[in-house]
């Protein structure tokens, strides 16, 4: 289970005290799905970075299965069990795809164990997996490659931030698969950052993240007509042509 404690964040602007993230506090239960919604620049994507230990919060407490790890670092938050994919994959110049799977999984990975992680991305291992993870691959495609190393080891908590940007409906079809196999097994809890409605419908729980605080949280039959009904005619007909909220991929 993810318990997070009164979660806040601060940044200096400008000589300035700005607060971005203000007294968050919820739980991820073992095998539950939560998804995390609500307007661009909300604060989502730093929530995700501080769960993982990418910023440092200014104050409260992040216990995993009952292990405060608020002052672990990055590299001790994955040893305890936490996967996490960004918004914007970064890329390695020099480091196949293979490699960088094999570094996720921490062993080596056959061919096929290979091919059926980039496979449920909607990748071709042969056209793939001997291809540097660099500026070569779009967007689109370090996005996926990057889904395929969190899935390539069994975690505690996998967060997903965006998992839909720069991904083809097709591709998209299959990560919802994907992420509809892994809450089935229960074997993991999840967290995802998304705006796209079947990835939002798939969730136990929804939380609505805006101007750095929780607007709402509670079971989905709960919290997702609250979100169609107040912007389905806007996010809809913005979101066509803009890549708005709630929308349906």
């Amino acid at each position: 289970m993810l318990e997070i404690e009164h979660l806040s964040f601060d940044v200096q602007d400008e000589g300035r005290q700005s607060e971005i993230l203000s007294d968050i506090s919820f739980h991820v239960a073992d095998g539950e799905m939560l998804v995390i919604t609500g307007p661009n620049g909300g604060g989502k994507s730093t929530l995700a970075k501080l769960l993982m230990g990418i910023n440092e919060s200014t104050a409260g407490k992040i216990i995993l299965n009952g292990e405060d790890i608020t002052g672990l670092s990055i590299n001790e938050r994955a040893q305890a069990g936490i996967g996490f994919a960004f918004q914007q994959p970064p890329r390695f110049k020099g480091m196949t795809v293979r490699r960088l799977l094999n570094l996720a999984a921490g062993r080596s990975l056959s061919e096929n164990e290979c091919c059926g992680l980039l496979s449920s991305v909607g990748l071709c291992a042969q056209e793939y997996i001997d291809r540097e993870a660099d500026a070569t691959l779009s967007g689109g495609e370090m996005k996926r490659i990057e889904i395929a190393t969190v899935l390539a080891k069994p975690h505690n908590l996998c967060i997903f931030d965006e998992p839909e940007a720069g991904i083809d409906l097709w591709s998209f079809s299959m990560l919802i698969k994907k992420f509809e196999q892994i809450h089935k097994e229960k074997k993991e809890s999840l967290i995802l950052i998304s705006h796209q409605e079947r990835i939002i419908r798939m969730a136990d729980r929804i939380m609505v993240i805006s101007d750095g605080k929780i607007d709402r949280i509670g079971p989905a039959e709960e919290i997702l007509p609250t979100l169609l009904d107040s912007s389905s005619q806007e996010a809809c007909c913005y979101g066509q042509q803009k890549g708005g909220d709630y929308c349906e991929a």
